[in-house]
Formats: C-alpha cells, structure tokens, sequence
C-alpha cells in the first residue's frame, strides 16, 4: 500500500512539473493560437446539424438546423423535415415515430443543451487563465496531450481535453458539470474532425441530463463555404 502510495505521489509530482515546465507554457500558447486561428477559419463555413433528443434510451424528438457563425456566435435556423417526406414510405413512419418532447422535459432539454455550448469549442483565454489560476494540469500521451480543468464554467466542474500533440487541435473533449445544483449533473461528451483544409470542428456531441435521464444529440455534417 505504502509503495502504491509513493508511485501516485511520484506521478503527480511529475504531472505538476511538466505542467509548469516552460516547453508546456509553449505548447499551451501553441494551442491557444491555433484555437484562434481555428475560430475565424470556422466563420468561414455553414453546416447542418442533426439535434436527437432521447429519453431512457428511446428516441423522442430530432430537428435539422442550419448553421453559420455570426459576430463569432452559432446561428441556427430550424430547416424543414424535408428529408423524412422524400424518404416515402420509410420516410413517413418513422416521423409519425418520433414523439415530440414537450413541457418540462423540452426545457430541460434547450438548458443541458445551452450548458454544453458553455464547453464548445473551448476557448483558448480561459484555458490559459485555468493556468494561471492553478486549475489546470497536463497530462502527456501517446501523440497526444490531455488538459484537465477544474472550475471552467462553474465551480467544482472538471473539462478534460485531448489535443493531437503535433497538429496543436482538440481531438475530444469530456465534462462533468451541472446546471444550477451540483446535484443536477451533466455530463458532456464531444469528438472533434478536420474539413479538407484542416479547419478543425466539433463532429458530434452526447450531453446526458443524469437527473430526467435525457439525453441530447448534436451531429454536424455538410459544411459548406460561405466566403
């Protein structure tokens, strides 16, 4: 016991050195330039995402948007369900299929959902003012680097973010937080892809309200040059 104790006091003496090392600092800067350069690269695109609600499991509700970046922030606009009325058939039965979420159950849902994009995409300030402020520790990988975050958005939340150590882009990214009471917890699941040119994006997101057993899924797909 006493010799598994010494090793975790070792790791995390080690973990912390690396972390304050100033090849880490550089790296950190590296990041949060290419998160920078990243942001106005994403202006440049429009996209559609594919929004699932389930409840235990089962599939409640689904809505297509259109999205584009305005003044830095996500614009969304609800796009018909033209898909399911081309689909024929199959089309048709499986809409008649999806319940709609509705009262309680839909705001909770727009909450965790708004909760999330307190996450996404992480932004590059505030990782390096966890630094600062002793809430941040790394974690180096095989090719990669993990960032762990406490207090991101909200007191006694932890972000950890995998970022591909060469190319300096967020890979995945995992949440443990809540809305207003600790007790509410959210957990926050998200992967990460490159466009053709290398802009990085947010492929799919799970956000899993623990306390009404909802969960939201968000699928991005379709980008497309505006500019």
């Amino acid at each position: 016991m006493k010799k598994r104790m010494v090793v975790a006091w070792m790791l995390l003496l080690v973990t912390a050195a690396v972390a304050q090392s100033p090849k880490m600092q550089e790296k950190l800067m590296a990041i949060k330039q290419n998160m920078a350069d990243n942001k106005q690269k994403l202006a440049q695109y429009s996209w559609t995402e594919t929004e699932t609600i389930s409840i235990k499991g089962e599939v409640k509700d689904t809505k297509v948007y259109q999205v584009q970046m305005v003044n830095g922030q996500q614009q969304k606009t609800e796009v018909n369900n033209e898909q399911a009325q081309q689909g024929g058939r199959e089309g048709r039965l499986k809409k008649r299929a999806v319940e709609h979420v509705t009262g309680e159950y839909q705001q909770y849902g727009q909450q965790i959902s708004a909760l999330a994009k307190q996450y996404l995409p992480p932004d590059g300030e505030k990782i390096m003012q966890a630094k600062q402020q002793g809430n941040l520790s790394l974690t180096p990988g095989a090719g990669t680097i993990s960032l762990v975050i406490k207090n991101y958005a909200k007191p006694g939340d932890t972000m950890t973010l995998t970022i591909n150590d060469q190319t300096k882009q967020p890979v995945s990214l995992t949440v443990n937080s809540y809305l207003n009471d600790p007790k509410d917890a959210v957990n926050i699941s998200a992967q990460f892809a490159q466009l053709p040119d290398g802009t990085n994006h947010v492929a799919s997101t799970t956000v899993d309200g623990v306390s009404k057993h909802l969960t939201v899924n968000d699928q991005n797909s379709n980008y497309q040059k505006t500019m």
